[in-house]
């Protein structure tokens, strides 16, 4: 099934406008919408990795959730051996 899509209209720099129609003419692109389309979904994954990377630097700085952490890892440390013994875990 295809996206639902909706017609805007952008306002951008003529520099980026012609840079964009050389890559469309280089094949990097179908079109200049297409080009649109990849760099914003670019942009917005980039955007996600930043969130998730500020989460996950605010977590190694939590002393609780760092706690908690090693609890965890105590607790799973005799399965974890005895994987290991048994082969499930390569050495």
């Amino acid at each position: 099934m295809k996206a639902e899509t909706i017609r805007t209209t952008l306002t951008i720099p003529k520099e980026l406008l012609e840079a964009t129609d050389k890559a469309v003419l280089e094949g990097k692109a179908k079109s200049r919408n297409d080009f649109v389309i990849q760099a914003l979904k670019r942009e917005l994954a980039a955007q996600k990795r930043a969130e998730i990377d500020a989460a996950l630097a605010e977590m190694a700085r939590d002393p609780d959730y760092q706690a908690e952490v090693l609890k965890m890892e105590a607790e799973f440390a005799p399965a974890q051996w005895e994987a290991l013994q048994l082969g499930e875990i390569p050495r």
